[in-house]
């Protein structure tokens, strides 16, 4: 991926350094998982109410259609870019981060602009050990993640490093990939599906809430797979960017982490898609490089 000389995003707080206690991560943050393992409560069976709850998903709000035709409010705005003692600014890693989050930004200010609408900008945090969100206290073991109720991605950027080593997922286009999922979850909650989400799942079963949440991230992989699409038609890709991207799909699915974690799997826990589903999500927003290809919400994924 060719990133060099680019335009960077000001939207970027640099956290690196800050020490904070507190509670592991949790209360509605989006993220992409770093390990695997069972996880306990919730029934097995899906009754009548989950496919009554799927129908007024799919009914009450259209994702896809909501930039065409519907009321996306904002709050706020923006971030600025802000270093902590000790930190450089303008290390390699901090360009670079700067500069897929301005590519992600240009992407979808023109796919909102061509709907009628204005894409609010996230901000991204850049932390080391620990973090504070709207969404709780976070450590690097959360892996990155999107907090709706701040609407800033977190990254410690050490989990480049993980994806590479420990997972086998090398490339600047993997670790573009990463950032541009969590803009994903951005966009889903402009246009109102994490919102619609966060509310649904108060009345679920974990195991419920598990197959909804597939859903929502397996949107995410295909928004990040039409970012991707757009970023090629610049001329910014090189040959074998779309594999590693790919790769890293793979390699942080659910079932394939599962395996690795604890040499078993454990579907009804599955919350953010199998190797194979992550991978075709990417690859269909990449072929299209159209939002409306990313209907994850209906049938089957």
């Amino acid at each position: 991926m060719e990133w060099k000389g680019r335009r960077q995003s000001d939207n970027v707080e640099d956290q690196r350094g800050a020490s904070m206690g507190g509670s592991p991560f949790g209360r509605g943050g989006m993220r992409i998982p770093i390990g695997g393992g069972r996880r306990g409560g919730g029934g097995l069976s899906i009754g009548g109410i989950v496919v009554v709850l799927i129908i007024c998903w799919i009914t009450g709000i259209n994702p896809l259609t909501l930039l065409s035709g519907g009321d996306v409010s904002f709050d706020g705005g923006g971030g600025s870019q802000q270093t902590q003692q000790g930190t450089p600014a303008n290390d390699e890693m901090t360009a670079f981060v700067r500069t897929v989050l301005a590519d992600t930004e240009d992407t979808w200010s023109e796919i909102f602009k061509a709907a009628g609408q204005t894409y609010q900008d996230p901000t991204l945090v850049l932390f080391s050990g620990q973090v504070r969100s709207a969404c709780g206290f976070a450590s690097s073991a959360s892996g990155p993640f999107y907090c709706p109720g701040d609407r800033k991605l977190y990254l410690d950027t050490t989990f480049f490093n993980e994806l590479s080593q420990r997972f086998g997922a090398s490339g600047d286009f993997a670790e573009a990939y990463v950032i541009a999922h969590e803009v994903g979850h951005h966009v889903q909650n402009l246009i109102g599906v994490l919102p619609k989400f966060n509310q649904m799942r108060q009345r679920m079963s974990e195991t419920e809430a598990n197959q909804m949440s597939v859903r929502v991230e397996l949107q995410a992989d295909c928004f990040a797979g039409v970012w991707g699409k757009r970023t090629d038609q610049k001329g910014f890709l090189s040959q074998g960017d779309l594999e590693e991207a790919l790769n890293a799909a793979q390699q942080i699915g659910d079932d394939t982490l599962q395996k690795r974690t604890q040499g078993y799997v454990v579907p009804e826990s599955f919350n953010h898609g199998t190797s194979a589903q992550r991978m075709r999500w990417f690859k269909r927003g990449f072929d299209s490089g159209n939002m409306n290809s990313c209907d994850t919400f209906s049938g089957d994924v």
